[in-house]
Formats: structure tokens, C-alpha cells, sequence
């Protein structure tokens, strides 16, 4: 088993990553990333990806986010890699994006955010992606997870959507994915009251495909090997098809424009104000 720095550094004259799939062409600027934020194993057939911030609870910050969109590419042309595992480490997948780097950022900035691209290069990875999550899968954390094709709780997962907490929504379709799984009446409960549900209320919802009473991880490393055996044109087509049909009818850009459009909110400023004091925001409706 080789362990290795993430992919996608920029070489010399390089300055952009280029990713082909499904005939779609991607391009995205290469961002910096700490060696150690995202831990890449190699094993036979698959490949393990670790978030790696654990003090910040593996929270997603763009570079992480571009680190693991990167990775993923790689991995895409690598014809030895059929299956990827994702998980967080330190007992948490991932609690959400970094408000920091939310906290001033305006609506035109939004519209340019690079996560775009990088959530984008996410969703488009060809291959069986599995999420393994213990602990907190919050916010964009948990939309990453909703991107997986597979999903393993462990008893200690906590997953939720809490943006509209802080006067944002949903900034990566991860509302309209819970919609798709869960229905309405529960992605109503989970994105209006920013509600957090424990792992097996999550797989009873239908949000996960697998439940398990120890670490994550254990269950769904050897279910990615076994995918990693399966016939990979087959699995690459039914992934293509099956996901063409469950988000074709889905508003992703209209929430992704209403997200855009929350960042100048005076109920975003108060929220996030509220977050840091660890204090009940007063919303304004402004």
C-alpha cells in the first residue's frame, strides 16, 4: 500500500487542471494544499481518501475541497483505480465548510467562487465513490457525502444541513439531493429547522445505503474492493445513467443562485456574527 502526496500539483508552464468525462471538459485553477490535509492510499483496484484537518473537525476549506476535485480526476484516467473510498479522519467525516473564508465573502464573489468548479469535478468522477462517515457530516461537509454513490454511516454520524442557521442554504445541491432522497417533507424538516439527525434515522430516511455498529470505515473499505472487482464499464455506464435520471429535474441552479444571492444578506452577517459569539442570532429578514 503506497501512500502519496496529492495530485494535481502544478508543474512547470502548468497552471490550470484539465478533467474530461462524460465529454465534458473542466477546467480549474490548481490551488495549495498542506501534504498532509488530504492522505491519499493506493491499494489494489481502489484508492482511499482522507480528510485530514482534524482540528478543524476536516471542515472543508477551497483548497481541500480542490485537493480532494484533484485527486479524484487523477484517479478518473488512472485505469488501475476502479473504486474510490472517502472518509475524514479523527472520528469525523466532515463539519462543513470553513466560515471563515464564508464569513466576507459577497454575492459577485460567489458567482465566481472556484468551489464551483471544484464541487462540479466532484460530481463528475466516473468511478464508484463510496462515503465512509463517523461524526460530524455538516453542511458541505455532508453535501460531499450526498456526491458519494454509496454511503456508510457509523453509529457515532451526525449529518444535517444547518446553513440556514447562519442565513445562507445549501451552496452545493446538497438541498436538492436530500430532496431526491429523502422526499419533501424531510428535506423541508432538515433545511428550514437546520435540524441534525443521528446515523439511523439517516438510513431510515433512505439518505445512506449502508448502517453499520463499528467504525465506518470497516464496512466500507471491503465493499469498495468489492466494487473494485465488479465490470468497471458497467458500473461507470449504470453510475452515468442513474445519476442523469435522479438529478435531471432538480432546481441544483436555482439553489446554487439563491446561495449566490444570500452572501450580501444582513441575516448572513448576523448568523455567522452569532456563530462566533456562540449567541442566538437576531434575523432581520435583510
Amino acid at each position: 500500500m503506497a501512500r502519496n502526496a496529492p495530485w494535481g500539483k502544478p508543474t512547470p508552464g502548468q497552471n490550470n487542471f484539465k478533467l474530461e468525462i462524460f465529454g465534458l471538459e473542466i477546467f480549474r485553477p490548481l490551488a495549495k494544499i498542506t501534504a498532509m490535509d488530504l492522505i491519499i492510499d493506493r491499494m489494489e483496484g481502489l484508492a482511499r481518501l482522507t480528510l485530514n484537518r482534524p482540528a478543524q473537525k476536516n471542515a472543508l476549506n477551497t483548497a481541500l475541497l480542490a485537493a480532494v476535485a484533484d485527486a479524484l480526476g487523477s484517479l478518473a484516467a488512472d485505469p488501475v483505480i476502479r473504486a474510490v473510498v472517502l472518509t475524514g479522519a479523527d472520528g469525523n467525516f466532515a463539519a462543513g465548510a470553513d466560515i471563515g473564508e464564508i464569513e466576507h465573502k459577497t454575492t459577485a464573489e460567489g458567482a465566481m467562487d472556484p468551489r464551483k468548479a471544484h464541487w462540479t469535478a466532484i460530481r463528475a468522477f466516473p468511478k464508484p465513490l463510496v462515503a465512509a462517515v463517523d461524526g460530524f457530516a455538516l453542511g458541505g461537509g455532508f453535501e460531499l457525502a450526498l456526491m458519494a454513490d454509496l454511503m456508510v454511516l457509523g453509529p457515532t454520524a451526525r449529518v444535517g444541513l444547518p446553513e440556514t442557521n447562519l442565513g445562507l442554504i445549501p451552496g452545493a445541491g446538497g438541498g436538492q439531493r436530500l430532496l431526491a432522497l429523502a422526499g419533501r417533507a424531510r428535506a423541508m424538516r432538515m433545511v428550514l429547522t437546520g435540524e441534525v439527525i443521528d446515523a439511523a434515522t439517516a438510513y431510515g430516511w433512505g439518505i445512506a445505503t449502508h448502517l453499520t455498529d463499528g467504525p465506518a470505515l470497516a464496512m466500507a473499505e471491503p465493499l469498495t474492493a468489492r466494487l473494485a472487482t465488479r465490470a468497471p464499464l458497467a458500473l461507470m455506464a449504470a453510475k452515468a445513467a442513474l445519476i442523469a435520471g435522479s438529478e435531471q429535474a432538480l432546481a441544483l441552479t436555482q439553489e446554487r443562485a439563491a446561495f449566490e444571492a444570500l452572501l450580501d444578506s444582513a441575516d448572513k452577517a448576523e448568523g455567522i456574527r452569532a456563530f462566533h459569539a456562540r449567541s442566538k442570532p437576531e434575523f432581520k429578514g435583510k
